[in-house]
């Protein structure tokens, strides 16, 4: 895929206006709609068809934070696994060792059914997402290689609140 930033006419940019770049994705995606080339020839057709599924992929990675910053740390030249599973990149200990302590305090929330504790540390995780993010998109603008484990901290609280919200929905059905 070429840089989804340029794709959708967006700037390279981790602090994005996102309802621009929708717009832009949905100007796009008309352009290329298929009925469009439905007397092209089968070549045009093709080529269209692929442009419509690269315009929106690209608006799939900007609109997801994390798969927009690992784009962007792709654009400056530092590979970065978009699998979490196999990353590579390192977070210290003792940001491990408190992500740790959270998710045993989640899981007693749940066995326990406390919502109220479950919602509440996830209000946590919560704020410093949002810390981190703000790390994370300064650290892009000015030197991308110095917030790289801001991504892999952003990954964990990513986690920890896919889990908090499955605990929610479970409680709610």
């Amino acid at each position: 895929m070429e840089d989804p930033f340029a794709l959708l006419g967006a700037p390279r940019r981790y602090d994005l206006d996102l309802d621009a770049v929708e717009k832009s994705h949905r100007e796009l995606s008309r352009a290329l709609h298929p009925d469009k080339f439905a007397s092209a020839g089968a070549s045009e057709r093709r080529e269209a068809l692929e442009k419509a599924a690269d315009v929106n992929e690209a608006w799939r990675i900007l609109r997801d934070p994390l798969r927009r910053a690992e784009a962007l740390f792709g654009l400056a030249g530092i590979p970065i696994a978009e699998d979490s599973h196999s990353s590579t990149i390192s977070v210290p200990p003792q940001f491990l060792m408190q992500m740790m302590a959270s998710r045993e305090e989640l899981a007693d929330a749940r066995a326990a059914k406390d919502l109220a504790k479950v919602q509440k540390l996830g209000e946590q995780i919560r704020e410093k997402w949002d810390v981190a993010e703000l790390k994370l998109a300064a650290g892009l603008e000015k030197n991308p290689s110095s917030v790289v484990g801001v991504l892999g901290e952003l990954r964990f609280y990513k986690r920890f609140l896919d889990e908090v919200e499955a605990i929610e929905d479970e409680a709610d059905g």
